[in-house]
């Protein structure tokens, strides 16, 4: 008879009834739709409706791409930080994107370097090259950081920052030897969503955001038991070596699916998923999915302001959506990180 897991009790306060959570993923739903109805309208429409009808399909790509960005962004940080039981985890503050980045940027340079010419840094091709840099990049940390088998959080946040600057190095360095000088690639370094993207790019990246949540659900009740010490999980018969590996696995396919689409945008994958556990709670059956919609409708929200400023005011061109994420998040950060330090 297998045993039975018995997911952990979360404080009282942070324990919305069922009627609550609904309501709270209702309340999602709808903000989310409605940014997005948003984004549509947001930039004015052509005088004929052949225009229209051509604007309304570069705003639903770009629509597509924002809400795939931040959704596998969130999910990728609330799978990290259970992981590492450590509330500042994010794909990017562990350099999952820069490491996703270089990946690709190793990429495009052997392929000029055998002859192959300049390759697109946002093909579906690439998928393969971040998927590996992300991994490399989220290993060393986790290495890294570790003192006495476990994962120390200021390790954590050090290690990670420093993995991403080198990551962030070697990208430029790989730019710098392309003909072009890597302007095509330029969005690796800071995220920025793009209106010519293809169908098959983020048919990838919407593949990976759907196989890591499935996967995560299955694993859903396995997830919250391991949030209690190894010797305990272990005993209620918690499988801690598949659950980590699933939630390894899923953060760094989701993090090098989000980079593949737009680049590395900050902060997505560290505050939503804590605004979903105010809202749901912290039980993952009910945080993941609340993650992934507060993840895309952040992302969808931080390009409606982009169209919004470039409407406002046409000589500042088009602010990529990742200046606005790391100016909004931030903050937020360093809120976080010093509650977190006054509550060790």
């Amino acid at each position: 008879m297998e045993p039975v897991i018995t997911p952990p009790k979360p404080a009282q306060r942070a324990r919305p009834g069922a009627r609550g959570r609904w309501l709270a993923l209702l309340a999602i739903v709808a903000a989310l739709v409605f940014v997005a109805a948003a984004r549509m309208w947001l930039g004015g429409a052509g005088p004929t409706e052949a225009d229209t009808r051509v604007l309304l399909e570069l705003r639903g790509l770009r629509v597509a791409s924002a809400a795939i960005t931040g959704a596998s962004l969130a999910l990728a940080g609330a799978l990290l930080q259970g992981l590492l039981r450590n509330p500042l985890a994010s794909p990017d503050l562990l350099g999952l994107g820069s490491g996703a980045g270089l990946g690709v940027m190793v990429a495009i340079y052997t392929t000029f370097a055998a002859g192959g010419g300049l390759a697109d840094p946002g093909g579906a091709g690439a998928t393969g090259a971040a998927i590996a840099g992300s991994l490399g990049a989220l290993t060393v940390v986790y290495i890294a950081s570790q003192r006495g088998g476990y994962v120390e959080p200021t390790s954590l946040v050090l290690v990670g920052v420093i993995v991403g600057i080198m990551c962030a190095a070697g990208v430029r360095l790989f730019q710098h030897l392309l003909p072009d000088g890597g302007f095509a690639a330029n969005r690796l370094m800071i995220g920025a969503l793009r209106d010519d993207v293809s169908g098959d790019t983020l048919w990838v990246g919407l593949g990976l955001l759907a196989a890591s949540l499935v996967v995560a659900m299955l694993f859903a009740r396995a997830i919250d038991a391991s949030q209690f010490s190894d010797d305990e999980a272990r005993s209620m018969g918690v499988p801690l070596g598949a659950v980590r590996t699933v939630q390894f696995a899923a953060a760094a396919l989701l993090s090098a699916g989000a980079v593949v689409i737009a680049g590395p945008v900050g902060f997505i994958g560290l505050v939503c998923p804590h605004v979903a556990r105010m809202l749901v709670g912290g039980r993952a059956s009910w945080l993941l999915p609340a993650s992934v919609l507060l993840g895309a409708g952040a992302v969808i929200g931080a390009d409606t302001l982009v169209a919004a400023i470039k409407a406002g005011a046409p000589g500042l061109g088009r602010v990529p959506v990742g200046v606005v994420t790391a100016l909004v998040g931030g903050p937020v950060f360093i809120a976080m990180l010093r509650k977190h330090s006054r509550a060790l």
